[in-house]
């Protein structure tokens, strides 16, 4: 049950009987927020109706809240309400309904937090697709884990997610690659020959040449160009083989790989150009055919095919989303992109508009920058020059746990530091651990329970009376919450600060409450206290769970 809507619905039930009873404007359009307040002795909830009334009622608050609050009905869940000036009518949940929660946890296991929110309505979430030019680093990085994340926490929610990785394929960047490495091929055998200026730097670049055997490929006795096309396709494929398995390690599948040149081999380029013309969106100039943006609320025009006929990436990208809705049915359609890409947001909305689709349909989340510390100082990521931080790099220093906890910890759209010493610390100060060790402590107390054969299933909730205990049970309460909230608002860092505050109420919970204990006359008391600490470790491998992480029995 997700406790906020029930109190928002009991509100919103006691202003229709208010509108009945002619105290409210029939037509008036009442909005309020249902929250949780920060100070304790204001109870679990509180909303701001009278606050909001105020205005068009010309009364003060408190007095309105005294109208409001005797058409609030009751509830099992609720055990107090109250007016609380300077107007808001606050909300207390029942002791006994708490306590009895944690045998609802405990029978739901896995699946506690789920909900059905989503209605099984279908989404899709695209991120990383990086070009495969090059390995995957640090920068993009950030993307994968919160779109992973978000899905994981979106399927929860109840929606069908399909996670998909858009390959890109075709183009000038991948012209470049092809171009390098038959260079460094070339140079792998004695060739006197010098990369462009634009060319890609990367010691990677060398390592694949080494990998492609001349015995089996016969590169070097085909004509230039027939060479670089197929020293190109096998760079290509070894590239994106490499991408997947640096992302598997970091606990990322993918469940579409999706290649931009089946559309343009399969016409869908073409067909968008066709539909835009019909549309009667697109002018030529100079040779050009260019989408008229400018005359949709753009800045500017933008170009859809070159002068020299060959389409523009944007040609592609508009194709590739207007597959995703028209042909593949997605309602809607996440996009994580990098910052550098925030001039394409809009143009993009705007191309789909022009093709009859509801732009709000999709929905794009800039990942802004990451710079990596170590030592007190900033180290610098470039993707074509040497010094290029990889995935695996990262992997190998930090872990994986660490890797996902402290890219997901900051809002996307706020620029971060990766502290790297920070993130392999064994401490408290370090998040990651502090978090896993309350699991650990958790399993390592479960462990205990059951080489002392007490029968946790058979302990009394009832008896759960302790501060500590009920501060316990109503975090992890909040948790079906937290993921319906995260997917309607899309914000999946909310999640690993909400682990953290639930590993910070099971340690106050360990510290203030002997869990096992062989004195005469705890028997009940400890087989209720070793059930909240097994409700406990539900719902704290649930959140590593959804973030990606490992839950450690033992540390």
């Amino acid at each position: 049950m997700i406790l906020i809507n029930l109190v928002h619905n009991l509100i919103s039930e006691a202003i229709v009987q208010a509108k009945t009873d002619g105290f409210i404007p029939r037509d008036y359009n009442v909005t309020f927020t249902v929250e949780r307040p920060q100070n304790k002795d204001h109870g679990d909830f509180a909303t701001n109706l009278p606050l909001r009334l105020a205005g068009i009622l010309k009364m003060n608050p408190v007095a309105i809240g005294e109208r409001i609050l005797p058409l609030v009905t009751g509830s099992p869940q609720i055990q107090k309400m109250w007016i609380q000036p300077p107007g808001f009518i606050n909300f207390s949940l029942s002791e006994n309904w708490v306590q009895s929660q944690v045998d609802q946890v405990v029978t739901l296991g896995d699946s506690f937090g789920n909900t059905d929110f989503g209605n099984n309505e279908k989404l899709q979430v695209e991120f990383v697709s990086v070009n495969p030019t090059g390995p995957v680093h640090v920068g993009h990085t950030r993307g994968a884990v919160l779109g992973d994340t978000l899905s994981r926490i979106l399927a929860a929610a109840g929606y069908d997610v399909t996670k998909e990785y858009y390959v890109n394929d075709t183009g000038n960047q991948m012209e470049t690659f092809y171009q390098s490495l038959y260079i460094r091929y070339k140079q792998r055998f004695g060739h006197n020959v010098n990369m462009p200026e634009n060319g890609y730097m990367g010691d990677y670049m060398i390592d694949i040449a080494g990998e492609i055997s001349e015995e089996e490929h016969k590169i070097l006795s085909l004509e230039e160009s027939e060479g670089i096309r197929k020293i190109g396709k096998i760079g290509l494929s070894m590239m994106l083989n490499r991408i997947e398995s640096d992302l598997q390690r970091l606990g990322i599948n993918f469940d579409v790989w999706f290649r931009e040149y089946i559309l343009h081999d399969n016409g869908h380029v073409t067909d968008i150009l066709n539909r835009l013309i019909e549309s009667k969106n697109i002018s030529v100039e100079e040779g050009a055919t260019w989408l008229k943006s400018s005359s949709l609320g753009e800045d500017k025009d933008n170009v859809l095919i070159r002068s020299n006929g060959s389409p523009t990436y944007f040609a592609a990208d508009i194709a590739y989303h207007y597959d995703k809705f028209a042909n593949r049915q997605f309602s809607k359609v996440i996009d994580i992109w990098g910052a550098d890409h925030q001039g394409h947001v809009s143009r993009m909305k705007t191309a789909l508009g022009a093709l009859g689709l509801n732009e709000d349909r999709l929905i794009i989340i800039l990942s802004q920058l990451v710079t990596l510390k170590q030592d007190d100082q900033l180290l610098k990521v470039s993707k074509r020059s040497g010094d290029l931080i990889t995935l695996p790099d990262l992997l190998d220093y930090v872990g994986a746990d660490a890797c996902r906890y402290f890219f997901l910890s900051r809002s996307p759209d706020s620029q971060m530091e990766f502290d790297l010493d920070l993130a392999r610390k064994e401490s408290s100060e370090n998040p990651v651990y502090y978090i896993q060790y309350a699991h650990a402590r958790i399993s390592s107390i479960i462990r205990l329970a059951e080489q002392s054969r007490i029968d946790i299933e058979d302990g009394d909730v009832e008896l759960l009376t302790n501060p500590a205990e009920i501060a316990l049970i109503k975090k992890i309460l909040t948790l079906p919450e937290l993921i319906e909230s995260i997917a309607i608002n899309l914000e999946p860092h909310h999640l690993a600060h909400y682990s953290q505050e639930l590993a910070t109420a099971f340690h106050w919970f360990y510290r203030q409450c002997r869990v096992i204990s062989t004195d005469v006359g705890d028997e009940n008391i400890t087989k209720a206290r070793a059930k909240l600490v097994k409700a406990s470790g539900i719902a704290l491998k649930r959140c590593l769970q959804l973030m990606g992480m490992t839950a450690p029995e033992t540390m």
